[in-house]
């Protein structure tokens, strides 16, 4: 049980260091983000000075709200992937993983966190260094207190544990589908719109609020971003995190479930 833990740590440990030199990339994916968010914020300013509604979700709380989208990319994009393993399972090298003496969907999810920690460290650190000192509407502000952040950070480390989880669905998919496509399409831009990446969950009508709130998509964005400008009030902050608990436990349970029942009828064929 010790050896196969380490062997767990190890991947992920140098999924991590190898995530860590993709310098070049993150410079152009901290322009890219800077771009965008700047575009969604000048959006949503000219959205609220047109609009006659009272406003349910505060300009600023809206403009940390995207910062934050940019920031974490990494952490919650569903669209974010790893094309290797996609080849493993079509090409049929998914042999060479079935050989290690590890179980492979834990071995699979520490591998896609440890990418998604290292391009989110890359460039939240620079993006918060610039972030924090724009001029106003535009600057992203602090959490309204300590007690807040730290509910902020157990929500979105939740979050990654989740987004994971829907994305080795993606990934197990592919052993029947053999193609990553269609998957990739379907979860991502359904998640991302649930998750509200495209339009904020308070701004989506009641209706569809009721929808999103019974999905693990919300969980992974929109949750944790309102937490931390305290849109979301403490004790119902502890009561979503407890639900992301949940969804955490039967994502991973029927993931692995899937994934077992998927490697007894894979196929290898060579010479």
């Amino acid at each position: 049980m010790i050896g196969t833990r380490n062997a767990y740590w190890s991947i992920w440990r140098l999924r991590f260091i190898n995530g860590l030199q993709y310098r070049t990339a993150a410079l152009a994916g901290i322009a890219t983000q800077l771009f965008f968010g700047f575009v969604f914020i000048m959006i949503f300013i000219a959205f609220y000075e047109n609009s006659v509604a009272t406003a349910v979700f505060p300009l600023e709380d809206l403009i940390t709200y995207v910062w934050l989208q940019q920031i974490f990319l990494s952490f919650i994009a569903l669209w974010f992937r790893d094309n290797e393993l996609f080849g493993m399972i079509t090409e049929g090298h998914i042999a060479y993983e079935l050989c290690r003496p590890a179980k492979l969907y834990p071995f699979w999810y520490a591998k896609l966190i440890a990418q998604r920690v290292a391009s989110a460290l890359l460039r939240c650190f620079p993006l918060l260094g610039i972030i924090f000192f724009l001029p106003q509407p535009y600057r992203m502000e602090l959490p309204p207190d300590v007690f807040t952040f730290i509910l902020f950070t157990l929500a979105l480390m939740l979050a990654l544990l989740l987004v994971t989880a829907i994305s080795m669905l993606i990934y197990i998919s592919v052993f029947w589908t053999m193609s990553p496509v269609g998957s990739i399409l379907m979860v991502g831009v359904a998640g991302e719109f649930l998750a509200g990446l495209i339009i904020p969950v308070p701004l989506m009508p009641s209706w569809l609020q009721s929808i999103v709130i019974l999905l693990p998509f919300r969980y992974t964005a929109d949750f944790p971003f309102r937490v931390y400008s305290g849109h979301i009030p403490k004790l119902e902050a502890l009561t979503g995190i407890g639900v992301q608990f949940l969804w955490l436990i039967l994502l991973i349970g029927g993931g692995y479930w899937l994934m077992q029942r998927a490697l007894r009828a894979v196929v290898v064929q060579g010479g």
